[in-house]
């Protein structure tokens, strides 16, 4: 993407998002604020906004538009802090998260949890229990207390505060609707923090500058790299920058977790007797289970992401997200196996495919939802100057004939 001026205050990255998407450029100058001249007491902001970012990645089932502002599940955002902040509080080496002597708002009950699952398998184990079998009974007390210590602290700290540089107002971006937050006999787990915590919002327009932003969130001007800044700034011992940013990127899912879901994959498949390459329909002696979305481009290990693949296929689409027109060709050898995997799995692969893909909108008919919404797919369309004569409206100002609005 091209662009001919520069203008002084602003990242590189940000004077490069202008130039891209100039329709939203008060926006981006306000991101820029945000990211340097908001409070940096903590790294709460940071883990807010990287969570906001990342959950408008994973394109969730569970984000809403109303008018002129973007709905999301706060129990969402629970999930991201819970993943961020559990390897770095387990860790040997300090690794600071607030300046000065002060304890995390939610760090007793946080580093509570982390005593409680190192007989369990740590961290990987704790995001089973988050994602797929619930949190164990003699646990949920510990787990709840940290739960709604982490929802106080986002929602009267990081997003009250965040835009004040802006405006100088409380919550002038994001927005919260407190949930009922009662117990219910079900599994606690993800998506009892989906229905329990109620929502937050932001303005469409901040909400369309994440999408953008989180496809260029690399370098030295991105969120993480900010946070890994800070807590080298906040401690007073010997720490690496790529320590802290090695803690912020480590993945609840292990290659055991992998091998796991693909044993459970094969082991259906061989009840099943002939397997057919997902590709191709070609019928296979030997055979890959395949992530459809890349796991090296989604962390994402749920049982309807896995796929069988001839070796040959696979080794060639290796990291590629699979064409649109591809996966709808092959919808029918999807759902085939979809049904094959519930057959066995049906708890999990139902709470998974909800979670990921489908929302409550489709809550037990996954089926019927399968035929209209069988796959994830990302669109990038780069832009660059003068691509269109007027630069209003959506992306598909790039296409000629396809906006007229």
């Amino acid at each position: 993407m091209a662009h001919n001026h520069t203008r002084q205050g602003l990242h590189p990255l940000t004077q490069t998002l202008i130039g891209a998407q100039s329709m939203i450029d008060p926006i981006f100058a306000n991101i820029n604020k945000i990211i340097e001249r908001d409070s940096k007491a903590t790294t709460y902001k940071f883990a807010l906004l990287r969570g906001v970012i990342d959950i408008i990645q994973d394109n969730s089932p569970y984000i809403r538009f109303s008018d002129d502002r973007v709905i999301i599940p706060t129990g969402l955002l629970l999930e991201k802090w819970l993943l961020y902040y559990y390897p770095i509080l387990e860790s040997e080496t300090l690794i600071p998260q607030i300046n000065g002597d002060i304890n995390l708002a939610f760090g007793v009950q946080f580093r509570k949890l982390i005593n409680d699952y190192r007989s369990l398998g740590g961290f990987s184990a704790f995001y089973n229990d988050l994602s797929n079998k619930g949190i164990p009974t003699l646990l949920q007390p510990d787990f709840l207390g940290l739960s709604k210590k982490l929802y106080d602290t986002i929602t009267r700290m990081p997003m009250k505060y965040i835009g004040r540089s802006v405006n100088k107002e409380f919550y002038s971006i994001f927005k919260c609707e407190p949930g009922t937050r009662k117990l219910t006999n079900g599994s606690i787990d993800v998506a009892y923090l989906i229905h329990t915590y109620g929502t937050f919002s932001i303005p469409v327009e901040y909400y369309n500058s994440f999408r953008v932003l989180g496809s260029f969130i690399n370098g030295q001007d991105s969120i993480l790299f900010k946070w890994a800044q800070f807590s080298v700034n906040a401690s007073h011992q010997p720490l690496s920058l790529e320590k802290v940013i090695a803690g912020l990127l480590r993945s609840p899912i292990t290659e055991r977790d992998v091998r796991e879901s693909k044993r459970i994959y094969r082991s259906a498949l061989k009840k099943e007797g002939k397997v057919y390459c997902v590709w191709t329909g070609d019928l296979l002696t030997k055979y890959d289970v395949d992530h459809m979305v890349p796991f090296s481009i989604w962390k994402n290990n749920d049982l309807w992401n896995l796929l069988p693949s001839g070796s040959r296929i696979n080794n060639k689409k290796k990291d590629k997200i699979p064409s649109v027109i591809r996966i709808e060709n092959q919808s029918e050898l999807i759902l085939k196996y979809w049904n094959l995997i519930n057959e066995c799995q049906p708890v999990r692969f139902q709470r998974e495919i909800k979670i990921s893909l489908l929302g409550d909108k489709y809550n037990n008919d996954w089926q019927s939802a399968g035929q209209t919404v069988p796959h994830v797919h990302i669109h990038l369309i780069p832009r660059y100057t003068g691509d269109v004569p007027r630069r209003r409206g959506g992306v598909r100002g790039v296409i000629p004939g396809k906006k007229g609005y």
